[in-house]
């Protein structure tokens, strides 16, 4: 697998496969990202269980807060990481053991060790990507906001019609 580059169709085949989506180093802070996307994910179907130990029994958008993924009843299809890099590799061995599908590493997060050790169970693995973002792209969300227009820039005169 290329981690720097992924296909569409992966990140679509995932995003439409995953039911069940652990947020691990989730947030009560609404200003932090891990807040808002878990919050989006939400509003877009997706169950969301946040992972956090600090916070464990409290409840984030709804969602009781667990301290590990070993402690969440039932099954989870992805595991989304907002721990830094060198964090993941536990994380990615926590995520075999419970059979997760996919563990996804969020903007900023890589690590190479994690994905291989995924990746021997069989899990799928995306890295520097945020799910957020990736499900806007892919659904046309970001398109409706002009992220597609190919109007919008940052240099003058770049409007459709002007040379």
């Amino acid at each position: 697998m290329d981690h720097e580059n992924y296909e569409d169709a992966y990140i679509a085949d995932i995003l439409n496969e995953v039911k069940t989506i652990a947020i691990v180093g989730a947030s009560d802070n609404p200003s932090r990202p891990s807040y808002y996307v878990m919050k989006y994910l939400k509003r877009k179907g997706y169950t969301v269980i946040p992972v956090n130990p600090g916070k464990a029994g409290i409840k984030i958008v709804g969602e009781t807060v667990y301290a590990s993924l070993s402690d969440i009843p039932g099954s989870v299809d992805m595991v989304d990481c907002f721990r830094a890099s060198e964090a993941i590799p536990p994380i990615a061995k926590e995520a075999v053991k419970i059979g997760a599908k996919v563990l996804w590493m969020q903007l900023g997060v890589r690590n190479d060790e994690a994905a291989a050790l995924a990746e021997a169970a069989d899990i799928k693995v995306v890295m520097n990507r945020c799910p957020k973002i990736e499900f806007g792209r892919l659904s046309g969300e970001i398109a409706y906001m002009g992220g597609r227009s190919r109007i919008i820039s940052s240099k003058r005169n770049k409007l459709i019609g002007n040379k």
